[in-house]
């Protein structure tokens, strides 16, 4: 499961091959977006889109943590236009998030659906992979092993193991053309 800035893509694959295949244009983006309107509705705060991904990443989270985290957020006051400073924590932020996650995890376990049942074994020995930015929000791992009871890891270096891997088939292409997606788009 790759968790991009615009999109979200999940990959089963097994035997060199990808077995199911989603995408959906929910990613970071949609998260950050669900935090400014979350301050737009609840605080007739206006905040700009670095500051709700300085947020997610700071104090978001997809499960409860340990001990929540509280923060000072500034922008701007939708009623007189005046900047102004709220105070909110890790439980706000996480509420705000949750739809998008909510997605994002409801399409693996659509994806996993649609699998095979051969592949089940497979599929619960290794489990799920979390990989881009948005597999480093806090718990989302967690998370998704709690909604789908499947084992969850998030991939070593997972902001870059996609484009490394990218890099991997560009020097041998050859070698890995059978598993590559056939794509219907002319250029």
């Amino acid at each position: 499961v790759d968790i991009g800035g615009g999109t979200s893509e999940i990959a089963v694959i097994s035997l060199s091959g990808i077995v199911q295949h989603t995408s959906i244009r929910v990613g970071g983006d949609e998260m950050n977006e669900a935090i400014v309107q979350y301050f737009k509705k609840n605080y007739n705060l206006l905040i700009g889109e670095k500051t709700a991904e300085n947020l997610k990443c700071e104090v978001g989270s997809a499960l409860p943590l340990e001990e929540e985290i509280t923060t000072s957020v500034k922008g701007r006051d939708l009623v007189d236009g005046i900047p102004k400073t709220v105070e909110v924590n890790s439980v706000e932020i996480r509420e705000a998030l949750n739809e998008p996650i909510h997605t994002i995890v409801d399409t693996i376990k659509i994806t996993l659906e649609r699998v095979p049942p051969e592949l089940a074994s497979d599929i619960l020995d290794r489990g799920i992979i979390l990989s881009g930015g948005g597999a480093l929000l806090r718990r989302l791992d967690d998370r998704v092993m709690q909604e789908t009871r499947l084992p969850v890891n998030v991939a070593e270096d997972s902001l870059s193991c996609v484009v490394r891997g990218c890099g991997t088939i560009l020097e041998d292409y050859n070698r890995f053309q059978t598993v590559l997606l056939k794509s219907n788009r002319r250029m």
